[in-house]
């Protein structure tokens, strides 16, 4: 490994985004060095623009919450779905966890550079546009190699490596983490758009997800802004697309499809090209191994159906965070059972949600008109993003839970 130049750091970050932004500021609130390094320059656009409620415990750890709160982002209080001509509407603030009762719609180029500041006002030191380009992790501190925008290069010694690269996935790149998902390939066409919405039963304070009316495996987001604009994407399999080469007229066509979400975007503006994303799911064979750690989209992405992506991150940050202090003041500490273990039964239960709106039998729980109020809360619980409070019977049994609920729910075929 070429070594121009060397520094000692205690932690290095690798990414600015959400869940490198609050790792970084929780180790230098509790007294450490760290360093992010960051490929891109912010402000850089990203999906993942509906935060859930749990996100905001970490904003508020991170003693970033009155920055986000002053931003002036749309508000959300709760997730709507359509199908056809059925609505169904879940309140962030009637939940069986007792947790923060609304969150925000953020445009992630605005959002994410907010938090990067606001760790950098706390002392954090960010470098941008620098790549790691290769890692030596097998001596007794983690070697970075790192590239400048110019073409130099240096060399940073760690004694310990976050990596919240998201879908850059550097270190599963560089020390062979990769493993494939289970999840079939999907796609996601998006856009942002003057949305113009000017529909009663249209609620601006929740994501609409939207069923395609045939194909219950294709699924739309509507996540309004507060500044009259929306994201706007489409779902589903990759052979949906086959053939399509125009990403405008495929997702407008895939709206137009749709009654329902055709009336709320009737006056819209589709003044922005559309873009794509696909083969997103994503995993990994461990989540640390000696002097290192993998946060967020760096370790696992399962889907964006319920924009659990930034909760995770977000999650994973924080957990990572508190044991890593731990270990630097000299306790022992057990990443497989403290971080790894506890960090995974989460995202597990994401999982059977997700499989399960794939599957329809979620979806037949949504959808369905008589689940009781109790239920209901449960289900708006892990919606909110507290998919880790084992109290609630539908995270300490997912799979189970869901199954049963959804023999009861199950659609008679016409």
């Amino acid at each position: 490994m070429p070594n121009t130049e060397m520094e000692q750091r205690q932690v290095v970050v690798i990414g600015a985004g959400p869940s490198g932004a609050i790792a970084a500021a929780l180790l230098k609130r509790r007294g450490h060095d760290v360093l992010i390094i960051e490929r891109q320059r912010f402000p850089r656009f990203s999906i993942g623009e509906s935060l859930l409620s749990h996100c905001i415990d970490f904003i508020e750890e991170a003693g970033m919450l009155e920055a986000v709160q002053a931003a002036g982002f749309q508000r959300k209080n709760g997730a709507a779905f359509a199908w056809g001509e059925e609505y169904s509407a879940f309140d962030f603030g009637d939940t069986f966890t007792q947790g923060k009762p609304s969150t925000y719609q953020v445009q992630r180029a605005d959002f994410d550079k907010l938090l990067a500041d606001q760790a950098e006002q706390q002392g954090v030191e960010i470098r941008y546009e620098e790549e790691i380009v290769s890692v030596d992790f097998s001596g007794a501190h983690r070697r970075l190699q790192v590239r400048r925008l110019d073409g130099s290069e240096y060399s940073v010694a760690a004694r310990f490596v976050l990596d919240a690269s998201g879908y850059g996935r550097v270190l599963p790149r560089l020390l062979d983490l990769e493993a494939p998902s289970n999840f079939p390939v999907r796609q996601a066409i998006f856009t942002h758009i003057e949305d113009r919405i000017d529909c009663q039963a249209f609620d601006r304070d929740k994501i609409l997800i939207t069923t395609h009316p045939t194909h219950r495996d294709v699924w739309f987001w509507t996540i309004p802004f507060s500044n009259g604009r929306c994201s706007l994407g489409v779902v589903a399999a990759a052979e949906h697309f086959k053939g399509q080469d125009n990403l405008d007229a495929c997702l407008k066509e895939f709206v137009a499809q749709t009654p329902s979400l055709s009336r709320v975007l009737q006056f819209a503006e589709w003044d922005t090209p559309a873009r794509t994303i696909g083969g997103y799911s994503a995993n990994v064979k461990v989540l640390h191994g000696p002097g290192f750690a993998l946060l967020g989209n760096a370790a696992e992405f399962l889907d964006p159906v319920f924009s659990s992506g930034v909760t995770i991150a977000m999650r994973s940050a924080s957990m990572a965070a508190g044991l890593l202090d731990r270990q630097l003041n000299g306790e022992a500490v057990d990443w497989q059972t403290q971080f790894a273990e506890p960090l995974k039964r989460g995202v597990d239960t994401f999982r059977a949600y997700v499989e399960g709106w794939y599957d329809g039998s979620f979806q037949d729980v949504i959808y369905h008109p008589g689940s009781s109020a109790e239920i209901r809360r449960m289900i708006s619980s892990i919606l909110a993003g507290y998919a880790w409070d084992e109290r609630n019977p539908f995270v300490a049994e997912p799979k189970r839970r869901l199954r049963m609920l959804a023999e009861v729910c199950a659609r008679v075929p016409a």
